[in-house]
């Protein structure tokens, strides 16, 4: 035979020797990564607690009255007003999900598939804006539809994202035509 086709014949991967190393490091990471799941998800239920004070959210009324506006698309969750990276997890507001907005004289009305419904009373909102982001969510400018409620004594940012949007502008306009329309009945 000629060396070449020796050296090609010879040639093989090591084996390796230390399983038990191997193994270790994966188990290692394995409860490395668990840990740090059971850290998120302590640090969640943990605010969730702090937030206790929050009153219950309201349930939509039996006869609402007939939609001045519809959206579907997606919620991104609820903040502190003015405090974008302040996540309200109480009572499910920091559950992300699809989402149906009905806009009546009576209020907006959010239902969730898969999450905790909830209505905001036309007196309780605040305004509505355009915005870019929202805790865990950032967009092109003006890809987030953010709406401003009261609920018992905190002021909330709730984000919505249309599936739609183009619906964002007509709804902001609406919502705070509403609301200037309310506080001038105040």
């Amino acid at each position: 035979m000629t060396p070449v086709l020796l050296l090609a014949a010879e040639k093989e991967s090591a084996e390796v020797t230390d399983w038990a190393a191997r193994i270790g490091w994966v188990v290692g990471l394995a409860l490395f990564v668990a840990l740090v799941y059971w850290l998120m998800r302590e640090g969640w239920k943990w605010r969730g607690t702090l937030q206790g004070d929050l009153p219950a959210l309201h349930g939509a009324p039996d006869d609402p009255g007939p939609a001045k506006l519809t959206l579907s698309g997606r919620y991104h969750g609820s903040t502190t007003a003015g405090q974008w990276l302040d996540r309200i997890v109480a009572h499910g507001l920091g559950t992300r999900s699809r989402a149906e907005l009905t806009l009546t004289d009576a209020g907006l009305d959010v239902v969730r598939p898969g999450a905790n419904d909830f209505f905001v009373p036309a007196d309780a909102l605040r305004g509505a804006r355009l915005d870019k982001g929202i805790a865990g969510k950032v967009l092109t400018e003006g890809g987030l539809l953010v709406v401003t409620w009261a609920h018992g004594e905190r002021l909330i940012d709730s984000g919505f994202r249309s599936d739609h949007a183009a619906e964002h502008n007509e709804w902001a306009e609406t919502l705070n035509k509403m609301i200037n329309k309310t506080e001038g009945a105040r």
